[in-house]
């Protein structure tokens, strides 16, 4: 039986979320589940925030949206690094303002930890402006793989958990690490629901996806992604949207530090990596009903799921 239109099923929980790795085919089912729902799309995909950066982060084309009201994209500048509490204050709101229509919200992506704010009784540790720039110009100066050596010494977990690469996330751990005296992974409370929810995990066998990655890699490259890179102001200055997988190989490939082919090749290899850490953060919550994205019967597990 199908509930498409603008009331949603009655049992439906309050809020509904489609996780797991990259390129497993979220995107495809949040649409489905959508129309059948009568729920409206709540990015939870990190780098999807930024406007412009469209291609790398293989955001829906409004006619790929098919109809269906989607929050919480191109909010921000390609400047402004990374704020996990402004995004978990914005779509909270938006999620309450979809719940006051009657509709249901539908929380999609694979960035773990903004999940999580959005689902959980979730406060940030607060920040030293001292200690911040302190760290920063570390960072600027050495680069990150002694701050993520470091981070390694004093908080194996965190450091398991955050990419070598990630400065801004390195620079943000251990900042916290210096201002609570507790390691950065201690911060993190127990899990205390926000919202009720029921969380959809869609996943793929792991060789199957990496063919998936490395499709969509060659397709981005196609559509124009170094031209999209080309015309986004600000990028290279961007502690967050300028080190985004893709987008940081496209500024190699640009400033000829790399050929075409090796910059696909390292953003293949880069993705990769990540749908492990990804696959490493939602696999240890119990909560998540997992489904294969390659099922025939994809949609219709995920609607009993939901219901």
């Amino acid at each position: 039986m199908s509930y498409r239109g603008s009331v949603p099923h009655p049992t439906a929980p309050r809020v509904i979320t489609v996780v797991g790795p990259t390129a497993a085919g979220k995107s495809a089912l949040s649409i489905a589940l959508a129309h059948e729902l009568g729920a409206e799309v709540v990015n939870a995909d990190s780098m999807q925030l930024y406007r412009g950066m469209d291609i790398g982060t293989a955001k829906l084309t409004a006619a790929e949206r098919e109809g269906v009201p989607h929050h919480m994209l191109d909010i921000w500048p390609v400047t402004m690094p990374a704020a996990v509490a402004e995004y978990q204050t914005l779509a909270r709101e938006a999620i309450d303002r979809i719940l006051e229509r009657g509709r249901v919200p539908l929380l999609v992506g694979g960035s773990g930890l903004y999940v999580r704010a959005v689902l959980e009784e979730f406060e940030f540790p607060g920040t030293d402006p001292v200690v911040r720039a302190r760290l920063e110009a570390e960072l600027a100066v050495e680069g990150p793989a002694p701050l993520h050596e470091r981070l390694r010494g004093w908080d194996p977990l965190a450091a398991e958990k955050i990419l070598p690469s990630n400065g801004r996330r390195i620079v943000r751990a251990l900042e916290v690490i210096e201002l609570t005296g507790r390691p950065f992974t201690a911060s993190l409370p127990a899990p205390t629901p926000h919202y009720a929810s029921v969380q959809i995990g869609v996943d793929r066998d792991p060789g199957e996806l990496d063919s998936r990655i490395a499709r969509r890699v060659d397709l981005m490259w196609a559509a124009g992604l170094v031209d999209e890179v080309r015309g986004l102001d600000g990028l290279r200055d961007g502690l967050t949207a300028g080190r985004a997988l893709g987008y940081q190989q496209a500024l190699a490939q640009i400033d000829g530090l790399l050929s075409e082919d090796e910059a696909k090749e390292e953003t293949i290899r880069g993705t990769r990596r990540f749908v492990r850490r990804q696959r490493s953060w939602f696999r240890r919550d119990p909560a998540i009903v997992w489904l294969d994205g390659a099922s025939a019967t994809l949609v219709a597990d995920a609607l009993a799921a939901a219901r």
